[in-house]
């Protein structure tokens, strides 16, 4: 098997042109592009989760296709869903902050 060149990516580094040229005003999020997943582009929102709704919605992407999950000990949640744009798979990540509860108070009951 030969070595991944900087060519076998220019399909997902087009799209990423191509979805900052369509949606120049949604927020910036981290971008990950892999010689492993070369026909995959990774979006993350790392700070809250109103960039990965904004992104969601922008793409098309339904409430249902997300998968929630928690992580870091139960601290951290995380949204993930994919879709495919001009060809190229799209995960969309978002992780936001659990808020620790606050000690005294409780559910009315």
């Amino acid at each position: 098997m030969s070595a991944p060149t900087m060519s076998g990516l220019s399909a997902a580094v087009a799209v990423l042109a191509s979805l900052m040229a369509q949606f120049p005003d949604l927020p910036a999020v981290d971008v990950h592009v892999s010689t492993v997943f070369p026909d995959q582009v990774e979006l993350s929102a790392h700070s809250g989760l109103a960039a990965f709704e904004a992104w969601r919605e922008a793409l098309g992407i339904g409430p249902g296709a997300v998968v929630h999950r928690v992580q870091s000990g139960g601290t951290t949640r995380v949204l993930d869903a994919q879709t495919v744009f001009t060809g190229i798979r799209l995960r969309l990540v978002g992780y936001a902050e659990i808020p620790a509860p606050v000690a005294g108070v409780g559910v009315a009951s």
